[in-house]
């Protein structure tokens, strides 16, 4: 029998049963796809992360992250609580660690406190802005269980987004937000719709005042009905807002989970780069489980 150990944090909160739910396994080698994805459905969590060495040496570790039914190429909270992980192992180099991911590197800042024990990181998400199509807001309101009238189109209309990850950002009013509840046929109605999508729908619906953002995330089709913490779409948002606003860099700070009962607070940046817009996400962790996988 092969024993894998893993460890449980709550990420973006700094209260133990808030925040999102992730699985770290610290040692992932041995184990096939196939049982990474079994395991990931096991825990249940929005998402699972398994460690494995670098392909570069200059690199900290290369990090897969399964959802319940399928590989991501890249995502917020798993790469800060596993951050977050591996530096209370020890695997960090002066503060910082670097992801191979299959959307590209991931670096990472860990934070400290005056004491020096990590208290969460920060992460630079892999890929500009990138922005695609966009999407009818009555469609998007049906999704959601809103009214069109719902869904604020001043702005920008509901667009497919990412910077590592393709979410789809509609803003809502602040009314709207709490009452949002997804509606599982007409979100395959959307998907069906548009291959422009490209088979997956993930809607981050949000209301914004000023610098502070409140969120909520859904994607039922792939088996999460709400998320409480979504770090990558939290980052498009900050890039895409600040590519309406102007200016060169800004900062917001995003809420996510009230309705789920596990508040999150995720601290957001988005700058222009020579390559486009950059963004960050970052937030504190907190420890739940220690244990072992049995195969």
């Amino acid at each position: 029998m092969r024993t894998y150990a893993f460890e449980t944090v709550d990420v973006f909160t700094q209260t133990r049963f808030g925040g999102n739910q992730l699985a770290v396994f610290t040692d992932a080698r041995g184990l096939s796809d196939a049982e990474m994805q079994s395991l990931a459905a096991e825990m249940n969590y929005s998402e699972t992360t398994f460690v494995l060495p670098p392909d570069d040496p200059a690199d900290t570790a290369r990090v897969r992250i399964f959802t319940r039914s399928h590989e991501m190429p890249f995502a917020g909270h798993p790469n800060v609580g596993t951050a977050f992980v591996l530096a209370r192992h020890g695997r960090d180099r002066d503060g910082l660690l670097r992801f191979e991911e299959i959307a590209g590197l991931v670096e990472v800042k860990v934070a400290r406190d005056a004491s020096g024990e990590v208290t969460g990181a920060t992460i630079a998400a892999p890929q500009p802005l990138s922005t695609g199509i966009e999407l009818p807001a009555e469609a998007i309101a049906a999704a959601a269980g809103l009214a069109p009238a719902d869904v604020v189109v001043a702005n920008h209309k509901p667009v497919r987004a990412s910077v590592g990850v393709h979410f789809v950002l509609a803003e809502v009013t602040a009314e709207a937000l709490g009452r949002a509840t997804p509606d599982l046929s007409h979100f395959r109605v959307v998907r069906n719709a548009h291959p422009g999508l490209e088979g997956r729908f993930s809607l981050f619906v949000y209301a914004r005042d000023g610098a502070n953002i409140r969120a909520r995330m859904f994607a039922p089709i792939g088996g999460t009905w709400e998320d409480p913490a979504t770090g990558s779409a939290s980052a498009t948002v900050a890039a895409l807002l600040l590519s309406l606003d102007g200016g060169d860099h800004a900062a917001f700070t995003l809420t996510q989970g009230v309705e789920m009962g596990r508040p999150s607070l995720l601290q957001l940046t988005a700058q222009r780069s020579a390559d486009g817009i950059r963004a960050t996400v970052g937030g504190s962790c907190v420890p739940v489980f220690q244990g072992e996988a049995l195969l």
